[in-house]
């Protein structure tokens, strides 16, 4: 399986969404044209911004818009399934939702995940976004004609393991974690995508975003970290494509040969929530 995972960053010059959406579309199309990419991965919410919450309800729309038909148009000239990371998303009873998408290779929805955890501290973050209540897994089609059962979580979620235990029981054997993490707290990121990959024995494929948006710089430092909690890649801290090849054998053998999670005691319900707002 061949991963590309893109480090990018919020350009508040550029005057719209829809400028900024082509922009990285046409970059991430000029570094991988001619590659055999399985998945690519976005950070978190780089079409409107991260961190510039008073400009989400101009900037939200629906599932059917412009971002998203642009990321469509993506995958269909790359051939590949694009987790475009994550953008804000209008709902049809006008709520927002922070909310993961991956398309398809035909450019095709496959799947949606709307943000369980909402970050309370120092941010607007819990005022403007609805939560959401249903954990997101999905069986990505590889180009070998398999399929790798992958759970969804984004940025703030990776500090909840319940979350992955929950994806574990639905069978995931991969998480993709788009993330406008905050460099103040990059030796969290960095922590935390090794934690997730070791206890849950699965692939970890996180990318964050680049650069400063609005006042905060991002921490950069994307990985793909295997179930041992060893890197197979790690980005810098600039704009860049991070291309690695995994071998599923490899990640399938992991749990095989150190079955740990067959001796657990402690079992999370999926779709079991609890807390504000839920």
């Amino acid at each position: 399986m061949r991963i590309a995972v893109v480090q990018t960053t919020y350009d508040g010059e550029r005057p719209s969404v829809v400028e900024q959406v082509d922009a990285v579309a046409s970059w991430v199309g000029d570094h991988l044209r001619g590659e055999e990419i399985d998945l690519l991965v976005l950070p978190e919410l780089w079409p409107v911004g991260a961190f510039r919450p008073r400009t989400w309800q101009e900037r939200a729309e629906a599932l059917d818009g412009p971002i998203v038909a642009a990321m469509a148009g993506l995958a269909r000239s790359l051939d590949t399934v694009v987790h475009l990371g994550a953008l804000i998303e209008r709902a049809a009873d006008d709520r927002l939702y922070n909310t993961a998408v991956v398309l398809g290779r035909d450019g095709d929805l496959l799947a949606t995940y709307r943000k369980i955890h909402r970050m309370r501290a120092g941010g607007l973050e819990a005022e403007i976004l609805a939560p959401g209540t249903q954990i997101g897994v999905v069986d990505l089609p590889l180009r070998d004609g398999t399929t790798l059962r992958t759970g969804l979580a984004t940025c703030y979620d990776l500090r909840f393991p319940e979350l992955f235990r929950a994806m574990v029981d639905e069978g995931a054997e991969a998480f993709v974690v788009p993330a406008s993490w905050p460099q103040i707290r990059a030796r969290a990121w960095e922590v935390l995508l090794r934690a997730r990959a070791v206890e849950d024995q699965a692939l970890v494929v996180g990318a964050s975003a680049v650069g400063t948006d609005g006042k905060t710089q991002m921490a950069g430092r994307s990985a793909v970290v295997d179930p041992a909690g060893t890197d197979l890649a790690v980005a810098g801290t600039g704009p860049g494509v991070l291309v690695v090849d995994v071998d599923l054998d490899e990640l399938r053998a992991a749990r095989a040969s150190f079955p740990v999670l067959n001796d657990r005691r402690i079992r999370v319900q999926p779709g079991a929530l609890a807390g504000p707002d839920l």
